[in-house]
C-alpha cells in the first residue's frame, strides 16, 4: 500500500466516525437485561402494598 492510499484510507475512516457521531440516534429503547426486568417487576409488586391508605 503506498503512502497516499494509506493517508486517504485514514482520512476516510476519521470522516466516517465523525459522521456516525453526528447522525441522529435511533429512538429504539435501551436494552434492559432479563435480570434487571425481574428486579424492577419485584420492586413494582412490593411498592403498591405498602402505601395503601
Amino acid at each position: 500500500m503506498n503512502r497516499r492510499k494509506k493517508i486517504k484510507q485514514l482520512l476516510e475512516a476519521h470522516a466516517k466516525k465523525a459522521n456516525a457521531k453526528l447522525a441522529p440516534k435511533s429512538n429504539k429503547p435501551k436494552y434492559i437485561s432479563k435480570a434487571d426486568r425481574a428486579k424492577l417487576e419485584a420492586e413494582a409488586a412490593q411498592e403498591p402494598l405498602a402505601p395503601v391508605e
